[in-house]
């Protein structure tokens, strides 16, 4: 037996209620209708969904892990009805966005500025996620496009270099740093270092650019994201190396950027979902993201 909508708005309801009681006030029919009801549901699926203790039900291990998977139809249901409700009064629908944290930070914002000067009733998403985050997001068109400042490898999405960057040196505008025209490795050394995870892909990137043979780089202070490193730069707690794209848009104006020296290369993809074509809305800002930060230098599609 396929559960039906009917089906699993109810079996939703006894989860997050907690009782069979409870999902009938919230769905707004009679008790026995639920049981008449999740009675049916677990005999053709020929799981025991709950387990009654003392007059109450109690969900089992399978149930808990249906739930997850129910509780991400109900949300997209809800988009659904979220989106024909703008549609019916706008016509103009929504955009979903989901980009790295330096992207986010002044990329996203600005192209959706311009967006939004053409679709002035455009209701936009957005969304910084990690990396994994953004691929699944794109991937399943939960997201209609997506921005990494990581390299992306994944077949379910197409792949295309918006801007090219570099890694930078963060310090504060008194810093003795800030005098120099660029800053090689070896001279973060007396400095503490705000750091990213080696684990992460944006930590090693920048720990395989701080590699020297001199004296070890001392990392004081460890984040996620880029913004986080340069907020703790701004307090005063050290200093940090940090792409180019968090830095656009004059975000951080008490704080001096410096190249790191050799130049370490990074670049800004633009993600869109393989399988599903672009909205309107969609195609529109992927257009600004490609216009303003000028031609593409390279696009990789990945292989039918």
């Amino acid at each position: 037996m396929r559960l039906n909508l009917r089906q699993i708005e109810v079996f939703r309801a006894i989860m997050i209620t907690g009782s069979i009681s409870g999902a009938a006030r919230l769905l707004s029919v009679s008790q026995p209708a639920i049981s008449r009801l999740l009675a049916y549901t677990e005999d053709g699926l020929k799981l025991q969904l709950f387990e009654r203790v003392r007059g109450r039900v109690q969900p089992t291990p399978e149930a808990r892990r249906l739930f997850a998977e129910v509780d991400e139809v109900h949300r997209g249901v809800l988009r659904i009805n979220d989106l024909a409700d703008e549609l019916r009064a706008h016509g103009t629908g929504s955009v979903r966005v989901v980009a790295s944290p330096s992207a986010g930070h002044s990329m996203v914002p600005d192209a959706v500025a311009k967006l939004r000067r053409r679709f002035s009733d455009l209701k936009v998403e957005f969304e910084s996620l990690t990396l994994q985050e953004i691929i699944a997001r794109v991937a399943t068109a939960r997201a209609d496009l997506g921005i990494s400042v990581l390299p992306v490898d994944e077949p379910t999405v197409n792949v295309e270099v918006i801007a090219e960057g570099s890694l930078n040196v963060v310090v504060p505008s008194n810093h003795p740093l800030a005098k120099q025209r660029s800053i090689r490795a070896r001279e973060l050394a007396p400095y503490p270092l705000i750091g990213f995870g080696d684990q992460t892909p944006y930590g090693h990137i920048v720990a395989k650019a701080l590699a020297t043979r001199a004296e070890p780089i001392r990392v004081a202070t460890v984040v996620r994201f880029t913004p986080d490193a340069c907020a703790m730069v701004r307090s005063g707690a050290g200093i940090a190396v940090v792409d180019e794209f968090v830095l656009r848009g004059q975000a951080w104006p008490d704080l001096v950027s410096r190249p790191l020296a050799p130049r370490t290369t990074m670049k800004a993809y633009l993600l869109t979902p393989r399988f599903e074509p672009l909205s309107r809305n969609a195609a529109a800002l992927a257009q600004i993201l490609r216009g303003k930060t000028g031609p593409t230098r390279e696009r990789k599609t990945a292989a039918t």
